[in-house]
């Protein structure tokens, strides 16, 4: 059996009450960093923050350059910059050019985190109205991670996970309330 080191989660149109369910069902005691990339097209990570972390059992906080995610906490990219995991595991930001019109793009990070994280990674791509994270999502599989993906049928923009599923496929297509114990389950020891 697969020992996860780390879940990625990608989300757009209608992704703050995703997000809120999601973190809302996750244990208190996980052991993997939740590692977000939701686009708000607000320049303000705090109120996201803030507002996830009322419905969270986990400590959420934004992604800092050169921070080495913890087990147990949700980390947000920052508003207006890529995040990364770099070969060494730490995050870094980049002001590259927009990926899907985005910046934070779900691909980057997905992609940057399956090089580093192979076959001990997740990947959840939630609700969301562009094909932001279908390619990411393919790396995932390619470096033999776990995909999961929202029902598109359940989601409130089924576009992006629709994107997913065309593009990478997934070990697990779910309704957006089973998602946290499926991760639970996968993650607990």
């Amino acid at each position: 059996m697969t020992t996860y080191r780390a879940v990625v989660v990608g989300c757009s149109a209608g992704g703050v009450h995703a997000l809120t369910t999601l973190l809302a069902g996750l244990a208190p005691k996980l052991h993997v960093p939740l590692i977000v990339v939701c686009h708000t097209g607000s320049e303000d990570v705090d109120m996201l923050r803030e507002v996830l972390a009322l419905k969270s059992s986990l400590p959420v906080q934004e992604a800092r350059e050169r921070h080495v995610p913890q087990p147990g906490t949700v980390y947000l990219a920052p508003a207006g910059y890529h995040l990364l995991v770099e070969c060494d595991g730490c995050f870094a930001l980049s002001v590259d050019a927009r990926v899907c019109y985005s910046r934070p793009a779900i691909d980057v990070l997905f992609e940057s985190a399956a090089a580093h994280y192979g076959a001990q990674l997740i990947g959840v791509v939630l609700t969301g109205a562009n094909d932001d994270g279908a390619l990411g999502l393919k790396a995932i599989r390619d470096h033999k991670g776990m995909a999961i993906v929202q029902l598109p049928e359940d989601a409130v923009a089924s576009a992006m996970p629709e994107a997913a599923l065309r593009v990478a496929g997934a070990d697990h297509v779910v309704v957006l309330p089973d998602i946290a114990p499926l991760i639970n389950h996968l993650c607990m020891p």
